[in-house]
């Protein structure tokens, strides 16, 4: 009777040992996993990418102006959806429910390229006001503003999808000379720049306000109280960002600049002549140097915000020191585009 009993409890602490190891392995892989899954994804050339999409299509002997920007634009979305662990924010099952700074990534690059892909529908494809839009472009707009996290019926991927089959098809219309089918148009002008700008005016000021009110003083830096109370009677007031948030919009804000880096180089490389023309290159290239700091790699596991002088960096305001850098540049680039 003792060993039987002596039996079933080794059998129960086997079971429950063997439990616990298998607990462990599944938690190591997962955080492993996880990582891996929250990586952000690296920088890519803008040119070679449009050279391989060309060399697939057997066309790399034509890439007429706007190529390679509405590439870059196709390319920007494929790296959303097919990084590693694919697109995150809709996941509903551990880790990628649990990857909440690589989500916010996705959403600020989301958001940038929203804006391009506007601008390319009304403003970069047509000739004037009146003219019509293309037809491929009306098709892929608005499938990128299919909500950023659904999992099913449709998915958010599954949307996003035909967004970029539909930039394909407008990029494939560029090419064309004659036929049944209508050539795609793009408009490489000043006007045309200068409307893209004053958006993209707008996002790096409303991400250089959210970086710069963080937790680490009680009314942001630079403000006194009084301060303070003079801006909410002005209807202007400062929305501080609790110490859980400064990750998500420090995040949010990397993405941004990673997929603005990248279409600032499109626009450098498919607006090149009227860059030129308006002496405005070197004004785009400090946009691109300040986006390019903003994406210095982390060496903290974490995002610090401490003060501005104090022992720990506050990551928030590097971030928004960059990215007001290249805020300043805009303006300097919608100005230039505007004089005649």
């Amino acid at each position: 009777m003792a060993a039987n009993e002596t039996l079933n409890e080794i059998k129960s602490k086997g079971i429950l040992w063997g439990f616990g190891v298998f607990t462990l392995i599944v938690v190591v892989i997962l955080i492993l996993l996880g990582a891996w899954w929250g990586s952000e994804p690296g920088q890519f050339n803008i040119q070679d990418e449009a050279v391989k999409r060309a060399e697939e299509t057997h066309t790399t002997d034509n890439m007429p102006v706007g190529y390679v920007y509405t590439n870059t634009l196709a390319h920007i979305a494929e790296v959303l959806l097919h990084k590693p662990g694919g697109y995150i924010t809709n996941d509903v099952a551990p880790p990628g429910v649990l990857l909440d700074n690589i989500s916010n990534w996705e959403y600020g690059a989301l958001v940038m390229l929203r804006d391009a892909t506007t601008a390319l529908r009304n403003h970069f494809a047509r000739d004037q006001s009146q003219s019509a839009e293309d037809p491929d472009l009306a098709v892929a707009e608005p499938y990128f503003y299919y909500e950023h996290n659904s999992w099913a019926l449709p998915s958010t991927e599954a949307e996003y999808e035909k967004g970029v089959e539909a930039l394909h098809k407008y990029m494939s219309r560029l090419q064309k000379y004659g036929g049944p089918v209508k050539k795609a148009q793009f408009y490489s002008r000043a006007d045309n720049l200068w409307q893209y700008t004053e958006i993209v005016i707008k996002r790096l000021g409303g991400l250089s306000t959210r970086l710069s009110a963080n937790d680490s003083s009680n009314y942001g830096p630079g403000l006194t109280k009084l301060e303070k109370q003079a801006a909410e009677e002005k209807g202007t007031p400062i929305t501080q960002v609790t110490w859980l948030e400064i990750d998500d919009v420090f995040y949010e804000a990397r993405g941004a600049s990673w997929a603005l880096l990248h279409i600032l180089r499109a626009i450098k490389h498919d607006f090149a002549d009227i860059l030129l023309d308006k002496r405005a290159m070197r004004t785009v290239d400090i946009m691109i140097k300040a986006l390019e700091n903003a994406l210095t790699p982390i060496l903290s596991p974490m995002i610090l915000s401490g003060s501005g002088y104090g022992i720990f960096a506050n990551y928030s305001l590097s971030m928004a020191n960059y990215i007001a850098r290249a805020n300043a540049a805009a303006l300097d680039l919608r100005d230039i585009m505007n004089r005649g």
